[in-house]
């Protein structure tokens, strides 16, 4: 029995978070959105010359790279670092494009509208990062760390989170009696320390505890 290519391994698995088909590349800025969007994300492949279905076209030309090279280097801020490999398949070349999870977060692309914003990877499509997690990132990367007072607000969310799976920012500010600014603050504090994760529910960011922690250790 021949043994299947491991880019075919790939396409078995379908579209997900971290594999992403794409019959061409015909926009730079378009292609730009998916480099931040894994990049801002846990990484991941894109496979050019693939169709949606699964099935190997093939590229057409070296311009497929050429359009990622831009999208990269003109496009994404700060750019989104990425390996390419070219694979037979067939007698078709296949294009991987490989973005690692970033450290250098948030990443940002072109929307319709030219304005730059933070992309996230969920299943298999690219969404808008919020201000909550645009703000943890900017904390959890400064050199000088993020100090948390565990105040009564925080004492709330995570009596909340004792009995609920996870909260959105409006959730917060009802519960706690505290502005959006402020809800935004504690929760991107939270995140950048590890003690909260986002999650998507229904294409909305909430989140939840990422470990089960005393609020007295979080001190």
């Amino acid at each position: 029995m021949k043994k299947k290519h491991p880019i075919e391994v790939l396409i078995e698995q379908g579209e997900h978070q971290q594999l992403d088909f794409k019959f061409e590349v015909s926009d730079s800025k378009k292609i730009a959105r998916t480099l931040s969007a894994f990049a801002n994300t846990d990484g991941g492949r894109l496979l050019i010359g693939v169709k949606d279905n699964g099935v190997v076209s093939g590229i057409r030309s070296e311009e497929e790279y050429y359009m990622i090279e831009a999208a990269s280097k003109m496009y994404t801020r700060p750019e989104v670092p990425f390996d390419a490999t070219k694979w037979d398949i067939n007698g078709k070349v296949v294009l991987e494009i490989y973005i690692a999870p970033s450290c250098n977060k948030p990443h940002c692309a072109p929307d319709k509208e030219d304005k730059y914003k933070a992309y996230i990877r969920v299943a298999d499509e690219n969404i808008l990062a919020n201000e909550v997690l645009m703000l943890s990132w900017q904390k959890k990367y400064k050199t000088e760390g993020t100090l948390l007072k565990i105040s009564k607000p925080v004492e709330t969310l995570f009596f909340w989170l004792g009995k609920h799976d996870y909260i959105s920012i409006k959730q917060f500010c009802r519960i706690a009696h505290i502005n959006y600014y402020t809800a935004r603050n504690i929760l991107s504090d939270l995140i950048a320390i590890d003690a909260l994760e986002y999650v998507i529910v229904n294409k909305h960011i909430l989140y939840k505890k990422q470990f089960d922690a005393e609020l007295m250790q979080l001190k």
